[in-house]
């Protein structure tokens, strides 16, 4: 069993980490709390599994069209200021969203549009944030920012779901939902911009046109990064079941809307319990073949998940996919990071977050077509099996991932 790490909140001493994080937590607090809302808002329209599946089709399409614009401006332009205008930009959704509501809402295009504006600033916002991170903390320190930073991320997912649940099952509106997100944007904006960058930008030397294709080439090229990366776009593309949560809630479970925010917050339980293990007990070597078999448990339990009519045993499964997720993300997230030089991170990030946006909004999308053929729960099940398919042939495709042992720091090459 790994030793426990005697500096394990060494990343405490670095304000700039603090307000990166803190800006992290507000704004995916609020972005939960609205996601809770948006879903049983379009159900309660249509009650069909398929628009909610849109719904992630709709946040995944700008990512796709811009990644490689986004992923160039991460790299040369200051990713601080890149952040702050999608804080802006977040907060302005979540005021759109309020007044398509106010004003009576009885369609579901006007929320496919805003989503859309969101889908543009996550596109823009996810790479920058990542690439920025590296450069607050210290190389030794990193693996533990990303633990933290992740066990904290998950708390946001966690109370956020719950609190916009709880608010819409009271009011029986999503008007104050979408109203505090907004507030809770506006202080991640403020958060944002409290961060005072120490280590100044790599530059990049490549002309633009070269810089936008360098980060795919690179990743094509350094097959642990290509084989991590599609591991986790195929794994949860195929195993997510967040986007069937509010059929679960309401016709499976029967637990209403403060119950779907429970059920969309208990992969963060799971989750942030695994982040503050990594934290103090770091994974040390092997890791490849741990997030492997941990990614294979992530479709075990969406297995488990999709067969349960027991609300505990639900929440029980949903906990343990959580877990297994988190231990897949800081072995990704650390490694990718340190083997990639600064120069780089962005346009790396971006395809990063590319396949990641596939894997959570596409496979919203897929359950979706699949719940509307097949229904909801052998959607969930169908999901979970292939998952467990995609663990064994990349097991076999890329040794590399298997093989691999600790990080190693790239710097800023």
């Amino acid at each position: 069993m790994p030793k426990p790490s005697s500096d394990a909140r060494a990343v405490f001493r670095y304000p700039n980490f603090l307000y990166h994080a803190g800006a992290r937590v507000l704004s995916v607090f609020a972005s939960e709390m609205q996601a809770v809302a948006v879903g049983w808002q379009l159900y309660n329209l249509t009650h069909r599994p398929l628009d909610l599946g849109l719904v992630g089709l709709a946040q995944f399409l700008p990512g796709i069209l811009l990644f490689l614009v986004a992923g160039h401006a991460a790299d040369r332009f200051p990713r601080k200021n890149i952040l702050q205008f999608c804080m802006a930009g977040y907060a302005m959704v979540s005021l759109l969203l309020f007044t398509f509501t106010l004003r009576g809402l009885t369609a579901v295009y006007p929320i496919y549009a805003v989503l859309l504006l969101n889908g543009t600033a996550r596109a823009f916002s996810m790479p920058a944030s990542q690439a920025l991170l590296p450069t607050l903390v210290p190389p030794e320190h990193f693996s533990q920012a990303v633990a933290w930073g992740s066990s904290w991320f998950q708390m946001a997912t966690i109370f956020g779901p719950v609190v916009g649940g709880l608010v819409y099952g009271t009011t029986a509106t999503p008007l104050p939902v979408y109203g505090a997100a907004a507030l809770f944007y506006s202080a991640a904006f403020l958060s944002v911009s409290r961060i005072h960058v120490n280590r100044t930008q790599a530059a990049a030397k490549a002309r633009p046109p070269e810089m936008v294709w360098e980060g795919l080439r690179y990743i094509w090229k350094n097959k642990f990064v290509l084989g991590a990366i599609s591991l986790d776009l195929f794994a949860v593309l195929l195993g997510g079941a967040v986007a069937l949560l509010p059929v679960y809630a309401r016709e499976i479970l029967g637990i209403g809307a403060f119950g779907l925010g429970i059920l969309r917050s208990a992969p963060g339980m799971g989750a942030i319990v695994m982040a503050v293990l990594l934290a103090h007990y770091p994974l040390g070597r092997r890791q490849g073949s741990i997030m492997l078999g941990c990614v294979f448990g992530f479709g075990l339990f969406t297995i488990v998940f999709g067969f349960s009519h027991s609300v505990l045993l639900s929440l029980l499964a949903l906990a343990l996919t959580g877990a297994c997720d988190m231990v897949s993300v800081v072995v990704r997230s650390t490694m990718i990071q340190l083997r990639t030089p600064d120069r780089m991170r962005g346009r790396v990030s971006a395809v990063n977050m590319v396949f990641i946006g596939a894997s959570n909004e596409v496979g919203q999308f897929e359950s979706g077509i699949t719940a509307q053929w097949f229904g909801s729960v052998a959607a969930v099940v169908l999901g979970g099996v292939g998952t467990i398919i995609v663990v064994a042939a990349w097991t076999w495709l890329f040794p590399e991932l298997r093989q691999a042992q600790e990080p190693v720091a790239a710097g800023a090459r």
